[in-house]
């Protein structure tokens, strides 16, 4: 749920001989105290390609150079300009924040089931799970579904905790087993259980909902809100405050079936049309990784992207284009698919039990 990323400069020992706050991560005595969870990291990253391998995978690389970074509307991206040999204008490029639109047009191409570590970057991001760099573990199956992925999940968490030498994942000390099957909760039972709200009560407009009825329901449990607050911003405050922190204490935990406004690049539930195909994975409060069953119809996907550049723009002033190539390999024909996106950094912290994403990267950006 939380797109927001911190660290601070980078990690020290506490001994008796301290190295200052601002010591470069590269010295030796700085470094030591990473070394453990950095060789634990090698081996996860190996246990993951195994896992793939078994499942028939084959790993891509596509570029992190490209027309449009992704339009999730609060989404921060890094961008330069691709400046022709011959010398012509230079052409306005961003890093991805994401390798969804290269692999689905992969999946246009006639591959099947995909997998890539990619480096994506996130600007304005950085806290003690967020890193402006990081590794995004992205994967898609054609002719496949949530469960697909939620099997997916299960058995790559279980590989990356066996290749730490354990049965179970670590989020501040507390063991989070593995043994049994993961916890799978609607985002209608989450707001009832750990906040008392009936979530889809406060919808009258499932595309657009209003914030009236979710704004009462916030401040009757304590929570605060703006008049400037949309009914997604309310979302987030009670998710953030009332529910997050109790996903996936004793079990890995899946929420799904999100509201059908909350969608982004997912279809609707044929079962439900006020819901998305949609989950994402907590583990101790931590989340791991989002899923969709994903959109087919170009159409749809166009008037989704246009409707969150309108909102970027009203937000922040600027929108970053469409890729209308993404939207011609939807035209043409994306399959059937499922389609999931993990941090792996998250991953290894929680094998390790490591406190900070820094604590996990080999060289975390300065």
């Amino acid at each position: 749920m939380d797109n927001r990323h911190g660290a601070c400069y980078g990690p020290c020992i506490m001994t008796g001989s301290n190295p200052p706050q601002s010591a470069p991560w590269w010295r030796p005595d700085v470094f030591a105290a990473r070394r453990d969870a950095l060789h634990a990291r090698a081996a996860v990253t190996k246990a993951i390609r195994a896992a793939f391998d078994a499942r028939d995978f084959i790993e891509v690389e596509t570029p992190a150079l490209q027309v449009s970074p992704g339009i999730e509307p609060h989404l921060m991206a890094f961008s330069t300009d691709l400046e022709p040999a011959d010398g012509g204008p230079g052409l306005r490029r961003h890093l991805h924040t994401s390798p969804e639109f290269a692999m689905k047009k992969l999946l246009v191409a006639g591959e099947s089931r995909i997998f890539q570590m990619a480096r994506v970057w996130r600007n304005r991001e950085r806290s003690d799970t967020h890193h402006p760099e990081f590794t995004m573990l992205e994967w898609y199956r054609t002719g496949a579904g949530l469960d697909d992925l939620m099997a997916d999940c299960e058995a790559l968490l279980r590989a990356a905790a066996s290749a730490c030498g354990r049965d179970h994942l670590l989020v501040a000390g507390k063991a989070i087993p593995l043994d049994e099957d993961f916890e799978r909760l609607s985002i209608e039972e989450a707001f009832f259980l750990h906040a008392g709200v009936d979530l889809f009560a406060t919808i009258d407009d499932d595309r657009d909902p209003s914030p009236g009825r979710l704004r009462e329901a916030a401040e009757e449990i304590g929570i605060s809100t703006s008049d400037e607050d949309r009914w997604e911003d309310i979302f987030f405050k009670i998710a953030l405050d009332r529910i997050e922190p109790h996903l996936g204490e004793t079990k890995p935990t899946f929420l799904t079936d999100w509201p059908i406004s909350m969608a982004a690049l997912s279809r609707p539930n044929p079962d439900d049309s006020r819901v998305a195909e949609r989950f994402e994975l907590y583990v101790g409060g931590v989340e791991l990784a989002n899923a969709f069953g994903e959109l087919t119809d170009a159409a749809e996907q166009r008037r989704r992207f246009e409707a969150d550049c309108a909102l970027k723009e009203k937000l922040y002033g600027f929108s970053y284009p469409i890729d209308a190539d993404f939207l011609a390999a939807l035209e043409w024909g994306l399959p059937e698919c499922a389609g999931i996106a993990l941090g792996v950094d998250r991953l290894v912290m929680l094998a390790t039990g490591a406190a900070r994403i820094e604590d996990v990267l080999w060289a975390p950006v300065v």
